[in-house]
């Protein structure tokens, strides 16, 4: 959430900064259906007209520029400013509305805002209000809605779990789990005294992206044998082998 002051000749690339950020997060959180809602002066509005058309031309003009696509709420704005809204669909199709970017000029006006502009005059500043994500908490919640809890695994809270076959391997894993902190990965351990099945069970329930099963023979060999929630067994490789999948992982 931010509050940005500027000039009129600034407005215009101000606006299309804040428009390609807002779309950038969205997109990198795998949102890609978007589309934007241009709300205009209602019929009751503080500001002078000029003002508004200002405005909302550098709001159609920023929309125009990251080519999406918008739809135009004739008079939906509110009383101080117009405004764009980004609508996502998730992976039920459902809509949610999300970032914000809207002009103020009601604020400027009660606080008696003003700067000194290149003719030695005073001036009252724009002002945009951007909510990126809006709250907080809505947006983990619409999040986990469009994955069902399945990450990518930049996102994964947890994004490895070893799982030794049994307390013979245990120390094996625990190096392994060392080795991949130092690397910044999220990794865990499944220490219980349950058998193997129960734990690939309990990782695959929890949307863990990466399982790493160690028994004796990988201890012996210095491997592991890796599991992806996505796409299943995948062999015995060397935990730098593991690594640089995880590396290739974080990129998508």
């Amino acid at each position: 959430d931010a509050h940005i002051f500027c000039t009129p000749e600034q407005i215009e690339d101000e606006v299309r900064a804040t428009v390609t950020f807002a779309l950038r997060i969205l997109r990198r959180f795998g949102f890609t259906d978007i589309t934007a809602y241009l709300s205009t002066r209602p019929e009751k509005a503080v500001g002078l007209p000029e003002r508004w058309e200002q405005a909302t031309r550098s709001l159609e003009s920023a929309l125009k520029a990251e080519s999406i696509t918008y739809q135009v709420d004739e008079g939906g704005g509110a009383f101080y400013g117009p405004k764009i809204d980004l609508k996502i669909k998730d992976a039920l199709g459902r809509p949610w509305q999300l970032g914000t970017i809207q002009f103020d000029f009601n604020l400027p006006e009660r606080f008696n805002l003003s700067y000194i502009g290149e003719d030695g005059k005073e001036h009252q500043p724009y002002m945009v209000h951007r909510a990126l994500l809006g709250s907080l908490e809505r947006f983990f919640g619409i999040l986990i809605e469009h994955y069902a809890g399945a990450f990518p695994v930049w996102l994964a809270p947890e994004q490895v779990r070893v799982l030794p076959i049994t307390a013979g391997q245990l120390e094996y894993a625990r190096g392994i789990e060392r080795r991949l902190r130092e690397a910044d990965v999220r990794v865990t351990v499944d220490a219980d005294n349950e058998k193997l099945g129960a734990k690939i069970r309990k990782a695959q329930l929890e949307k863990v992206p990466y399982m790493l099963v160690v028994g004796g023979r990988d201890a012996e060999a210095g491997v592991v044998s890796v599991r992806s929630r996505a796409d299943g067994d995948q062999g015995a490789m060397t935990l730098e082998a593991f690594m640089e999948q995880v590396k290739a992982a974080l990129t998508e």
